[in-house]
């Protein structure tokens, strides 16, 4: 099979397109035939080997064997199953996020059954493959993690972006007055997916003012958390989404204040697990509450480019790779 292979960290031009084995699935994983993938932050931040920490998952100094084809997010048809799988059979059309299995930009992936979902029936594969990371990273910011109430006041930074796109709409489902922040490019597509209102980070700084919010879901994790405490309300919670992991210290560094004071606002990192909420999310989408957003869509022999595009940041929603052996969608 065709996949593309990093083997040292760096710029996506060190990528290439190889053959390779087809993987063999275990006793409890299926073999999927791969019609469409995406790209999310951690394929990014995986390839350049950044921040350190993660090379201890991939390799210290090179990227270690079975840990070499990125691509977590990927729609396919079961081509095999191992022994102990009962939810699904060959033929069935699938979609979810591979998380520590990978291997999703390459035409042929293994996945745990707990990993997948059926594919909604009214999305391509393309679609599909947008779904998984920022659909379920955006319902438990928003549900598990920021425990949103209907009229409450949602501001969304990054608001453009996978995660951000979703979390606009489920959001605005919830009965929620959402503000999205993002550059000026975006904010068209920010408002067509449902945002009340749009603030162009370029321009103005949302923590400057004076406004206040019920919850603030982060997908960019850059800026000082103290900068967000003067945006939230005194009940008010910040879920941190994406970003830099180097803000994490703060985040408990903030809660623990607050477990000494009367500090009542409340600072959150997002880590529920892969995949839970997928199959809401998956009804939604059969339901026309919820429609993934695509940007571009790039052949499997694009990655690098589409990986230099995503690393530009200009992308709004998501972009996806779809495979040359699956043209139907």
């Amino acid at each position: 099979m065709k996949a593309i292979v990093f083997t040292h960290y760096g710029p996506p031009d060190g990528l290439e397109l190889k053959e390779v084995p087809k993987p063999t699935p275990k006793d409890d994983e299926l073999l999927i035939s791969v019609h469409a993938s995406s790209i999310n932050s951690w394929d990014w931040e995986f390839l350049n080997g950044i921040p350190f920490i993660n090379r201890l998952m991939f390799g210290l100094l090179k990227p270690k064997p079975g840990k070499q084809i990125l691509g977590a997010d990927i729609a396919g048809t079961v081509e095999a199953v191992g022994r102990h799988v009962t939810r699904f059979q060959p033929g069935d059309e699938v979609f979810g996020d591979l998380w520590d299995n990978w291997g999703g930009f390459a035409e042929y992936a293994c996945a745990h059954e707990t990993a997948l979902e059926p594919k909604p029936a009214n999305s391509t594969f393309e679609e599909a493959a947008a779904v998984p990371q920022a659909g379920v990273l955006a319902l438990q910011g928003l549900r598990k993690t920021g425990q949103m109430q209907p009229g409450q006041k949602v501001l969304i930074n990054g608001a453009g972006g996978g995660v951000g796109t979703f979390a606009i709409q489920l959001a605005k489902l919830s009965g929620a007055e959402v503000t999205g922040v993002d550059a000026s490019h975006k904010l068209n597509v920010v408002r067509s997916v449902g945002a009340d209102h749009v603030i162009d980070y370029t321009r103005e700084d949302f923590t400057k003012t004076g406004e206040r919010y019920d919850l603030i879901i982060d997908c960019q994790g850059f800026r000082s958390m103290f900068d967000y405490k003067r945006a939230l309300r005194p009940e008010g919670t910040y879920a941190m989404v994406g970003g830099s992991m180097l803000r994490v210290p703060q985040l408990f560094l903030l809660n623990f204040w607050a477990s000494l004071t009367r500090e009542s606002r409340k600072f959150r990192l997002v880590a529920e697990g892969p995949n839970k909420g997928l199959a809401d999310l998956k009804e939604l989408i059969e339901a026309g509450k919820l429609v993934p957003i695509v940007d571009r869509t790039y052949q499997l022999s694009e990655v690098p480019e589409a990986l230099r595009y995503f690393g530009e940041g200009r992308h709004t929603g998501k972009i996806v790779i779809a495979m040359e052996h699956n043209n139907k969608t």
